[in-house]
């Protein structure tokens, strides 16, 4: 006997809101929530339900919205739907139905961001199919409900979804809310999109409204719980706040399951697609954005920022920024250090308190460990740089690279005045600079004689007294 087909599904993304509430000039669902646009974290929500299709109805910022999501390569590649005029919820999944198509169900989800996990929401379809209901929404307990829609029951079933607007005194009692996530067959919803109507304090089409007229039609119509931590959606910047500490604690506790020891959760920021390995161990006051990578056994923090960067395996970080760039396995950064623009710090290499890199490479064992600027430098294997050492990368129209050899030792304070190639085992003299190649094994030099001046002192303290005297 043939097996029978599964249920063909499409997931129709309501992006199109203003958000007034925001004041801003980026659209509402582009707000970054743990370094990715709450669009971002809606259509990961939609891909977790295996959708046929994606469509994204667009309004406020169509174009940035288009752009941003072509640029996130979503699978499906989404079909994009403009809803001209803001007239509801209901009307847009309504001017979206000619791309839903033929398929058998319909997965609604706001682009405002619900932080309903995509597990979640795998499992509502997966009850929707099961169930056989014409609909079936998610719902949430908040303990300050005000501005959403209360699922209004009768013996334990619902009856309706009424918005905070239009709500009774009795129903704004009610702490269950409504999201407007749910799973609904096409064939019904298109049924009974075009039988809602504007009358109420906002004089749109509820989308919501729809509950009532499928159960009045006899159909079944489910209710899932769902957890979003608390916080419902990117309506104000205190709601996107709160959305980005539910994801944030969810990021946190996903990497400690993983073997990731944070000191202080509460105090460390991992953005949604950091990885970490296992038995490293993040101090308080943190951050970790954007594409980092940290190893096994590594040490971040405390007071540390790392943006687009890897740490490897074992290496530690303190009391720095790691900005674009690697720091290799066993390498130690900071404290006070800043690693910036493409730099590369070698195997068990060092750079220490107030020490900036910039688009260098420190081979392995290197050690700059106190008050330099090494810019566009390429510094060899086990080569030492002494405190004050500048390499001077830019003549004022274009910058130039410095290469520094194994072995080499640099004094203090000396300026190497690039482009300049310093061999392999040479030394330069504290206090040089330096603007010609030095041969390997070689000592450079660049220091004017000292001139003592004696009685110096005591002469200026007789022309001080003198001078006051005259007065």
């Amino acid at each position: 006997m043939a097996a029978r087909p599964s249920r063909t599904l499409a997931a129709v993304v309501l992006a199109a809101g203003e958000g007034k509430r925001l004041r801003s000039a980026v659209p509402k669902v582009l707000h970054p929530v743990c370094g990715k646009p709450a669009l971002w974290h809606v259509l990961r929500q939609a891909s977790a339900a295996r959708p046929d299709r994606i469509i994204v109805v667009v309004g406020h910022g169509a174009d940035d919205v288009r752009a941003a999501v072509r640029s996130w390569a979503v699978s499906p590649a989404p079909v994009f739907v403009e809803q001209t005029r803001q007239l509801g919820t209901g009307h847009a999944v309504l001017v979206a139905k000619r791309a839903v198509g033929r398929v058998d169900d319909v997965l609604i989800l706001t682009g405002d961001f619900d932080p309903v996990r995509p597990e979640d929401v795998r499992a509502l379809v997966a009850k929707h199919r099961r169930s056989k209901a014409a609909a079936t929404v998610a719902s949430t307990i908040l303990s300050d409900p005000g501005g959403y829609g209360r699922v209004v029951r009768a013996r334990g079933k619902l009856v309706e979804v009424v918005e905070d607007v239009d709500a009774s005194p009795e129903v704004r009692a009610i702490d269950e809310v409504s999201l407007i996530s749910m799973a609904v067959r096409r064939a019904d919803l298109f049924r009974a999109l075009p039988r809602l109507d504007r009358k109420n304090r906002q004089r749109e089409y509820y989308l919501n409204r729809i509950l009532p007229l499928l159960i009045a039609d006899g159909e079944v119509v489910r209710v899932v719980p769902c957890d979003t931590g608390g916080a419902m959606g990117l309506n104000s910047r205190a709601g996107l706040a709160a959305v980005e500490d539910v994801i944030r604690r969810r990021i946190a506790a996903t990497h400690m399951a993983a073997g990731v020891t944070l000191v202080d959760p509460g105090a460390t920021y991992i953005d949604v697609e950091v990885t970490i390995g296992h038995d490293t161990v993040i101090h308080p006051d943190t951050y970790l954005y954007g594409d980092v990578h940290v190893g096994v056994g590594a040490v971040i923090g405390p007071a540390t920022k790392l943006v687009d960067a890897e740490i490897g395996d074992r290496a530690t970080v303190e009391f720095s920024v790691v900005e674009r760039s690697r720091v290799l396995a066993g390498a130690h950064v900071g404290p006070y250090a800043r690693v910036r623009g493409g730099a590369l710090i070698g195997d068990d290499a060092e750079v220490g308190n107030f020490v900036e890199v910039k688009g260098s490479r420190l081979g392995r064992g290197a050690k700059a460990k106190h008050l330099a600027y090494l810019g566009d430098a390429d510094i060899g294997t086990g080569a030492n740089i002494g405190a004050g050492t500048v390499t001077v990368n830019y003549d004022g129209a274009s910058k130039h690279r410095t290469v520094i050899g194994d072995g080499a030792s640099i004094g203090s304070d000396t300026m190497l005045v690039a482009p300049v190639e310093i061999g392999e085992g040479a030394v330069t003299g504290a206090g040089s600079v330096i603007t010609k190649d030095v041969p390997a094994g070689a000592l450079a030099i660049e220091r004017s004689e000292q001139r003592i001046v004696p009685g110096y002192a005591t002469r200026k303290k007789a022309e001080r007294r003198a001078k006051g005297r005259g007065r």
